[in-house]
């Protein structure tokens, strides 16, 4: 089908305020009817504040929407969906204890006079989830499902309400390579049946992959719209950092020391069924190494990340930590005694989103000097190491170390838990999702931080799904495989493919 040229989306000169920052100064976006259009910047650069502006979740101090050339009113999200705007947001809004069902039509229920008609319902959303290859149980509990099925919650939802202009707010960023590459298909799926899109992505490939169109933001300034097929990941990525940004790490040879963990046949019950979440895992990590884990999601790295950081009980099997049983240690002692730890999940583990950026950088030491004295906590101080933290680590923030942690962009809050565990110098780190969110300058700046911490000496256990990230970073790669490992490869000598077939559950054979 040939694309329509007008614009059926149009923001203009779009400026956006908060307290101690200009998040959007002045605006431009054009969104074509039937494409797919990238919204590239570095984190905070204003990317989500401007998509919910359009969404109706801001109001903007200056500038203007249109619709097919028309001026709009977008006051909160039911003037956007009444519009036919629809937005998934990063960190999705479900309703856990609610079903699948029930989670799609909230707020814009079927009904037989005062009775709500499942039913209709039912049967409405089986036929959506069929045309776009959608496939979601209806009747499963969010808190039951996979992040990536909860996504396809999220599109359903867009769809039931008849949204026309879908937006995407990092929808990869929690995402398996498989559930990406099911994800992009939905999306070139929705363009044939006339959609538009707006996609937020830090991944640059994926932007060269499904776009059209490419609007790059920095620092709240608009910096340009391209033709994705006459760009580049280079040129891409000078244009969102302002500078030329290094993809290959410079790993040079890691002196490797004296053990530091060592698992012994570790085991996990499952919480579900009868099968071991963990089966009887073996491993070691030493001092200047860094041993990556890699696997499909759902295959035991999680659990394997709660067992050593202490927020899962074992079935059976040790963890040592330079020659100290840890497994039956509190979280706060296994910090004590070394164990550093950039979770999986940041909101639910990482922070506490309520606190202020300072008391949250301090969330490992505030109970010990120079943070506390005889009991009573130093804020001064606090704030002034909080200050240092985010220098250093380039947390972008509106208040400094003053900001409410929920008001942060994702990628800024994953950059402040890396500041905390860091910070720490603790001989021994528990790395999960470590880039997760963040932008190629961020990811390049991350990945030098962790070899240098390498070079120190420190033993670090990096759990990621991004192949890329295991094969470039690592020392040895161990592959998990239904709650096992299956296979230890040397990332020199081996490739992403064969990786992948141990990943699967096949065997390379000789």
């Amino acid at each position: 089908m040939e694309k329509e040229n007008h614009p059926i989306i149009e923001m203009v000169g779009i400026t956006k305020k908060f307290p101690g920052i200009i998040a959007n100064d002045n605006i431009f976006l054009s969104l074509k009817k039937g494409e797919i259009h990238a919204l590239l910047g570095e984190n905070g650069a204003g990317k989500s504040t401007l998509m919910s502006v359009l969404f109706g979740l801001y109001q903007a101090e200056a500038g203007l929407i249109k619709k097919n050339g028309q001026v709009v009113a977008i006051k909160n999200p039911n003037d956007a969906n009444r519009l036919g705007i629809g937005m998934v947001h990063q960190h999705f809004k479900l309703v856990e204890v609610f079903t699948v069902l029930d989670n799609i039509i909230l707020g814009s229920e079927p009904m037989i006079g005062p009775f709500l008609d499942r039913k209709k319902a039912k049967k409405e959303l089986q036929k959506l989830s069929e045309n776009y290859g959608l496939k979601v149980d209806l009747d499963a509990f969010i808190e039951d499902i996979s992040v990536g099925m909860q996504q396809r919650v999220e599109i359903l939802k867009m769809l039931y309400r008849k949204n026309e202009i879908l937006i995407f707010d990092e929808p990869t960023a929690v995402l398996t390579p498989q559930e990406i590459d099911e994800l992009i298909q939905i999306m070139k799926n929705l363009i044939k049946e006339d959609k538009s899109i707006l996609f937020i992505t830090h991944k640059l490939q994926e932007i060269i992959d499904v776009s059209d169109r490419v609007t790059v933001l920095r620092k709240g300034k608009f910096v340009g719209t391209v033709e994705t097929k006459d760009t580049s990941i280079p040129a891409l990525s000078k244009m969102m950092v302002g500078r030329d940004v290094i993809f290959d790490v410079d790993k040079a040879k890691g002196k490797v020391g004296k053990e530091v963990l060592n698992v012994s046949n570790l085991s996990v019950a499952s919480a579900r069924g009868k099968k071991l979440s963990l089966d009887n895992i073996n491993f070691s990590v030493k001092e200047g190494e860094i041993v990556g884990i890699a696997g499909i999601e759902g295959n035991g790295q999680s659990e394997l990340a709660y067992a050593i950081g202490g927020l899962i009980s074992l079935s059976s099997g040790k963890i040592s930590l330079n020659g100290k049983a840890i497994e039956s240690l509190t979280i706060r002692q296994r910090t004590e005694l070394g164990v550093a730890h950039i979770p999986e999940d940041r909101h639910k583990y990482g922070l506490i989103l309520d606190f202020p950026l300072s008391y949250n950088l301090a969330l490992k030491k505030y109970h010990k000097p120079p943070f506390s004295h005889l009991g009573f906590i130093d804020f001064k101080h606090i704030h002034t190491q909080a200050d240092s933290l985010i220098s250093k680590f380039d947390v972008r923030t509106s208040l400094g170390a003053s900001t409410e942690t929920r008001s942060m962009s994702g990628g800024n809050q994953q950059k402040a838990i890396i500041a905390r565990e860091f910070d720490l110098d603790a001989p021994f780190l528990l790395s999960v999702q470590l880039t997760r969110g963040l932008d190629v300058g961020a990811i390049e700046y991350i990945h030098q931080r962790l070899l240098e911490q390498r070079q120190k000496g420190k033993a670090i256990l990096l759990i990621s799904l991004e192949l890329e990230e295991i094969m470039k970073i690592s020392d040895r790669i161990l592959v998990m495989y239904e709650g096992k490992i299956v296979k230890e490869l040397n990332p020199k000598e081996t490739t992403v493919q064969e990786i992948g077939i141990y990943m699967s559950g096949g065997k390379v054979h000789a």
